[in-house]
């Protein structure tokens, strides 16, 4: 049976350009046109992660809610988490439109957005007013003329420390200019030192920890990862979401697209992306948390991220593909993959295909 998403709505949709189309889905989503997913929860499925407990392991990524627009709308999708932003402290444009591509033969998508949002404040104002439990973290980020890239990481930790379930430093986006410097290891350093010394500084007024996680490329050397590595081993960072999107450009069907600068996501970033988050996995050792992002279009690619070392996944540019029926379809699918497998839970199945994944040539 042809799901009704591709016959229909995503005809419909792809008659708009891209960016269009996502304002239409938000608007879908904000009106309730679209259904909620009904699922059973799997307790093989639901873990804790620093600190934190997810009913699934399969969450939306960041770029999606740029503006905590949505976030409850999305939880009840099926995902078991969602992140919303990147928000930087001042509301910015991002950069000129066009500045979204679908590849459709590759199902991929091209953004170069530059963290385009509103700002903080609306987006806080926002997210105070949830009223569900479910988690939503909060990607952070700085304005792309901002004299103190550090300063607006920082001022991030103090403007939502209140209504984050946890924060995500992203500093791998390679659509703002120079932002991608603060992976090298002096600069990064430098970051993880100042943002969790405000999250300490909120956590002792609070009394509640906030777990912060940092977000890396794809595009890194041996060195950049050990660099990485060793940094975030020596912060009591939270976690490690492995990876935004690629530069790349390789193996692509649609060259003529393919022209277009900004970051690669979708269905050709999975071996690229998987690969280096095993061989992050394999440098950080097997406490501290990954979230495996690139790729992720069914419940085999979710496993497969897991089995190489990934506690919880995200998914973002294989939605525009798929449809809302997505995140429904693969947590179910998980479920009969550990009927399959014969596993009492998820978490036994992580690391299962770590070798494998980290000695890959990508």
């Amino acid at each position: 049976m042809i799901d009704p998403f591709k016959r229909l709505a995503r005809k419909g949709l792809f008659l708009f350009d891209p960016e269009t189309a996502h304002g239409m889905s938000i608007a879908a989503l904000k009106s309730g046109l679209v259904p909620a997913c009904q699922i059973t929860p799997d307790p093989r499925l639901r873990q804790t992660v620093a600190g934190l407990t997810f009913e699934n392991p399969l969450g939306m990524a960041a770029g999606y809610d740029k503006n905590a627009e949505v976030p409850e709308a999305l939880l009840r999708l099926g995902f078991g988490f969602t992140e919303i932003g990147t928000v930087t402290p001042r509301p910015q444009s991002g950069n000129p439109r066009p500045r979204i591509f679908r590849l459709v033969e590759d199902e991929a998508v091209i953004n170069r957005l530059g963290f385009n949002n509103e700002g903080h404040e609306a987006a806080f104002e926002r997210l105070s007013a949830l009223t569900g439990k479910g988690v939503v973290g909060v990607n952070i980020g700085a304005n792309k003329d901002s004299e103190d890239r550090i300063t607006d990481y920082v001022a991030g930790i103090r403007c939502f420390y209140s209504v984050a379930r946890y924060f995500t430093a992203n500093i791998s986006s390679p659509n703002t200019p120079g932002l991608r410097d603060l992976q090298a290891r002096e600069s990064l350093a430098a970051l993880l030192s100042a943002v969790l010394a405000a999250r300490d500084e909120m956590a002792e007024r609070s009394g509640r920890k906030i777990p912060v996680f940092l977000k890396i490329a794809p595009d890194l050397t041996e060195e950049g990862m050990d660099d990485i590595a060793a940094e975030a081993l020596a912060h009591p960072l939270d976690g490690l979401i492995v990876s935004n999107t690629t530069l790349s450009r390789e193996g692509l069907k649609d060259q003529r697209q393919a022209k277009e600068t900004g970051g690669l996501s979708g269905v050709p970033l999975f071996e690229k992306s998987t690969a280096v988050l095993a061989r992050m996995r394999k440098r950080v050792g097997a406490a501290l948390p990954i979230i495996g992002v690139g790729g992720v279009s069914s419940a085999e690619t979710a496993l497969e991220k897991i089995r190489a070392g990934a506690d919880l996944v995200q998914l973002y540019s294989c939605m525009v593909y798929e449809g809302p029926g997505l995140p429904g379809n693969i947590v179910r699918g998980l479920s009969g993959l550990l009927d399959r497998e014969k596993a009492g839970s998820i978490r036994e199945l992580r690391d299962s295909r770590l070798d494998y994944w980290a000695a890959r040539k990508v």
